[in-house]
């Protein structure tokens, strides 16, 4: 289950964070808050333009983190809000999950779907 919240900030301005972790330490990529779509069954989609970093490290590790925020949604403590997600990804090439990105998105290369383990709010 994907919070209000977080469906909330995924619709405002603001910077996604994905980390993930190689065989040579971790590595950062970023996209934009307005990219990510909720699949049916709770997952969260993100398209993949280049990511070919962080595709090569999600085959070793399927493992990420990803923060993201919008200084125009009411946290915790007054105006503007975050997320910390932790879960497994995997890019997706063809198929549903796939074509549903390619409408949305004609320039991207894969879909990276996430199973979010957790999402919890951190300001």
């Amino acid at each position: 289950m994907i919070p209000e919240k977080l469906q909330e900030i995924m619709k405002k301005d603001g910077v996604v964070a994905i980390a993930t972790l190689g065989t040579d330490g971790p590595h950062m990529v970023n996209t934009w808050n307005s990219y990510l779509k909720i699949s049916q069954d709770g997952r969260l989609f993100i398209p993949a333009g280049y990511m070919h970093k962080t595709e090569a490290n999600i085959m070793n590790n399927p493992s990420v983190l990803i923060t993201l925020g919008s200084s125009k949604v009411e946290g915790l403590h007054g105006l503007g809000a975050g997320f910390l997600i932790k879960g497994t990804a995997q890019f997706v090439t063809s198929g549903p999950d796939f074509d549903f990105m390619k409408e949305k998105f004609a320039w991207l290369r894969a879909t990276m779907a996430v199973s979010i383990e957790t999402a919890t709010q951190t300001w």
